[in-house]
């Protein structure tokens, strides 16, 4: 077990949530759902928490209610290796969402933000070429979605 896992608060649907991400990512799988018991707060034998892994990374789902929601403030990170990966996470986390600039995701069908970069860009954004760093940035600010060739062709102008 991790010694820190992002803890996911939900009104009631965390139980599809899981399912939708855990079908998103390779390597993953539901691990455990713990149900409410007599003692509540939610109705006995409904949904409580489910610990999940994705990609490798534990998480963890409560359906805690409409007392909290999610926020752009806080999203998550996918680091892409080719073009293929980037359009695949992209389609599948933005279906029923909604699309933000550069590669983010403002939220998906659940209300989380993820960001779908590829791991080239950062390679890009931390060259030493300030020129080149600067035409990388005006490019992937004219983008929703990153496309690594207009990155490339920017770079190397």
């Amino acid at each position: 077990m991790q010694k820190i896992s992002p803890f996911l608060w939900f009104d009631d649907n965390a139980e599809e949530a899981v399912k939708f991400y855990t079908s998103v990512f390779k390597n993953s799988k539901l691990d455990r759902i713990t149900r409410y018991g007599e003692a509540g707060p939610g109705p006995q034998g409904a949904v409580m928490m489910l610990s999940f892994t994705l990609n490798g990374q534990d998480f963890v789902a409560l359906n805690g209610g409409p007392v909290f929601r999610f926020s752009p403030a806080i999203s998550f990170v996918i680091y892409c290796e080719t073009q293929a990966e980037v359009d695949y996470y992209w389609e599948k986390l933005s279906e029923g969402g909604e699309k933000g600039q550069c590669g983010w995701i403002n939220r998906d069908k659940f209300g989380i933000s993820w960001q779908v970069v590829p791991e080239v860009l950062m390679e890009m954004l931390a060259d030493e070429d300030k020129e080149k760093v600067h035409r990388v940035m005006r490019a992937m600010l004219k983008m929703e979605k990153i496309d690594i060739r207009t990155l490339e062709q920017a770079y190397r102008q």
